[in-house]
């Protein structure tokens, strides 16, 4: 069954491997074609003297909220001699090509680059940087958090988080703070509502208009993102809906 986290409330959580913790999550290292979470991006702290590491989605096999945990089906002793990656520079398809091959396992870019999760839709348009590194589709949730967001006929607010959708571990909606506009209202857009991002503008362009994302359903922190809401959210954008 599938569950939607916001990474803001996951940011910190500790991982906890077979034995022992392993740091605590930093960021998210995501597709950009198809919005799926490549990597979480894990701070060590004391443990290999403070290195991040990398950690597929697929090794995480439980969140525990209560306890504000990521269960991670490894060892330590794995992830210590899994290659080291410098997350201050991109992530290269040389590195990805190690690491995978270290786990053991195919790479996500052969064959089927992504199993079609219910609410997704084809990917946008995306206009690349000029200078791009050896891997451009890979981007850290950092750098696009504060991206502004154009409407069709305007400015509506910018990037101020990701919903998260496990297990399959996909971006399911930006969350979208219009608080220059509609006094703090905060809205959910859907990747496949996207019509460009423009990265080195930091611009996402959606194919909606400003009044649409004014009247839409607003998102409430508070509240569990349930299927009454989406169906309203999804109505109200006259988009099609696959109930689970």
């Amino acid at each position: 069954m599938s569950q939607l986290h916001k990474l803001g409330n996951l940011t910190g959580y500790h991982l906890h491997a077979r034995d022992g913790e392993i740091g605590s999550l930093k960021e998210i290292y995501f597709d950009d074609q198809y919005w799926a979470v490549r990597y979480f991006v894990v701070h060590t702290g004391n443990w290999l003297l403070g290195q991040d590491v990398l950690i597929l989605p697929q090794a995480i096999i439980a969140v525990n909220e209560e306890n504000k945990q990521l269960v991670v089906d490894l060892t330590r002793k794995q992830i210590q001699n899994c290659p080291p990656v410098n997350t201050t520079l991109p992530v290269s398809r040389h590195y990805e090509k190690e690491y995978y091959h270290y786990y053991g396992l195919e790479p996500y870019w052969v064959g089927d680059p992504f199993v079609t999760p219910p609410y997704y839709m084809p990917p946008p348009n995306v206009e690349e940087k000029i200078t791009q590194p050896e891997h451009p589709h890979l981007r850290s949730s950092d750098e696009v958090i504060g991206y502004h967001i154009h409407a069709k006929d305007g400015k509506i607010g910018h990037v101020e988080d990701f919903i998260l959708e496990a297990p399959d571990w996909v971006i399911a909606y930006l969350l979208i703070n219009t608080s220059n506009w509609l006094l703090g209202k905060h809205i959910l857009i859907a990747p496949a509502w996207i019509q460009q991002v423009i990265w080195n503008k930091e611009e996402v362009t959606v194919n909606l208009t400003t009044e649409l994302i004014k009247t839409a359903p607003p998102y409430d922190a508070s509240k569990i993102i349930d299927q009454d809401y989406l169906v309203s959210l999804f109505k109200h954008y006259q988009m099609p809906f696959d109930q689970k």
